[in-house]
């Protein structure tokens, strides 16, 4: 089992303890999880992604994506009832299977297709206008930074 120490970010930022289990549950999954079904994750550009699923013999029926929390989490379950198979060999897994990805801040899932036995995820990135930088002016009079109006504090100083 891998060990980050996360300590230098803890001695200059602030909120950012979750990291440390969210690492930990990402390492602990990582090993855990099986490779099927296989993905691939995709920069489409800076701010859309694509994660695309191998999910050959599974229909739309018998596969579940849902977000929750942060949480992607794509589900395949084979359909009950479907008829029996006397194979030779059977190399195509239809077993069920759960995928879970962890989204950042601000991503949000676009929509999904299924086509040719591949299932495409769409992701966008999307920062609130209030959450983007922006340019503070620098001004010269001190008033007009810390809020006081020059005659209100020139009557303070008279009383």
């Amino acid at each position: 089992m891998k060990t980050i120490d996360l300590t230098p970010l803890y001695r200059s930022s602030i909120g950012y303890d979750h990291l440390a289990s969210l690492l930990d549950n990402m390492f602990r999954a990582d090993s855990a999880l099986p490779g099927y079904p296989p993905y691939d994750i995709e920069m489409v550009d800076e701010n859309r992604y694509a994660i695309t699923l191998a999910v050959a013999g599974f229909t739309e029926d018998e596969l579940n994506i849902q977000v929750e929390r942060g949480v992607l989490t794509v589900r395949g379950e084979k359909a009950a009832g479907v008829e029996k198979r006397n194979y030779l060999y059977q190399g195509i897994a239809s077993r069920t299977f759960e995928r879970k990805f962890n989204l950042a801040e601000y991503v949000e899932v676009t929509g999904a297709k299924l086509s040719n036995g591949l299932l495409t995820i769409g992701l966008k990135r999307e920062v609130p206008e209030t959450m983007k930088p922006k340019r503070i002016a620098i001004s010269s009079d001190e008033h007009s930074v810390i809020g006081h109006k020059p005659e209100a504090v020139k009557a303070s100083k008279a009383a």
